[in-house]
């Protein structure tokens, strides 16, 4: 379970709610909420709930521009860095914004250069266009879709399939074995990004898990859903207690059909 899931509650509450629902373990966001940016009271959380970090989520969103500093590289050091106190397996990392400009010149070789210098996985994630008076505009450089880069490992996210308005089977097969982590979402298609409870959108979610499965996908798939307009705790934990069992459910399914 992504940490974000829980927003707008706690890093902290994260762990305590995915230990009490049984998730497998979490992939910390690191944002504003200090907890989240520290990497021994994380350590100290995953310790007293029993529940493994299995991912960094790098501060890459605009509202996270200036947590570790504003200088990307030094971002996605201290990602790495983290992940490796940790024991995670991957960090997470969004394309360059267009304004970055040093850092999208050399984003693809420099992701090469860290990869080379850990066994942490450095995995891009697909975004999506921003929609202006029926024009698409990429707010990323040199585009949105990471698939098209050439980058040794992708996260793929099913929210932004959705508001990209792409087949996400297809780019789960343009992906390949490259693919390394799964955002699991939901959404419909209408330019915001949801990421609503799978099953709840019109993504194919549980064709991308039958795909996984039957491939014997070696990465995690984290539940990345919005529940900040849940009317209560107790409604926030049944949507991410939803999730999980579609996710379990639908892995399940099909590593039975293949034996």
């Amino acid at each position: 379970m992504s940490t974000a899931s829980v927003y707008p509650e706690s890093t902290t509450a994260a762990f305590e709610v995915a230990a009490r629902l049984g998730y497998d373990g979490v992939e910390v966001m690191v944002w504003t909420d200090p907890v989240s940016q520290d990497p021994e009271a994380l350590r100290r959380l995953s310790e007293h709930y029993a529940v493994p970090i299995l991912a960094i989520h790098a501060p890459c969103l605009l509202i996270t521009q200036r947590v570790w500093g504003t200088d990307p590289w030094a971002k996605l050091v201290r990602a790495r860095q983290a992940a490796e106190t940790l024991g995670a397996r991957t960090v997470v990392v969004h394309p360059p914004f267009r304004w970055q400009r040093d850092y999208a010149r050399r984003f693809a070789a420099g992701i090469d250069r860290m990869t080379d210098e850990t066994d942490v996985i450095f995995a891009v994630e697909n975004m999506f266009p921003l929609r202006v008076r029926g024009r698409e505009v990429s707010a990323y450089s040199p585009g949105w879709d990471p698939a098209l880069d050439g980058h040794r490992h992708f996260t793929l996210d099913l929210s932004h399939t959705a508001v990209a308005r792409q087949d996400a089977v297809r780019m789960l097969a343009a992906m390949g074995d490259r693919l390394a982590h799964l955002h699991l979402a939901d959404g419909t298609g209408t330019g915001r990004d949801e990421h609503l409870v799978p099953g709840r959108g019109t993504q194919p979610c549980a064709d991308v898990l039958d795909t996984l499965a039957c491939r014997s996908f070696a990465g995690s798939v984290v539940v990345e859903v919005n529940t900040r307009h849940a009317s209560s705790r107790e409604e926030r934990h049944a949507d991410l207690a939803e999730a999980l069992a579609f996710a379990r459910l639908n892995l399940a399914c099909a590593r039975s059909a293949v034996r």
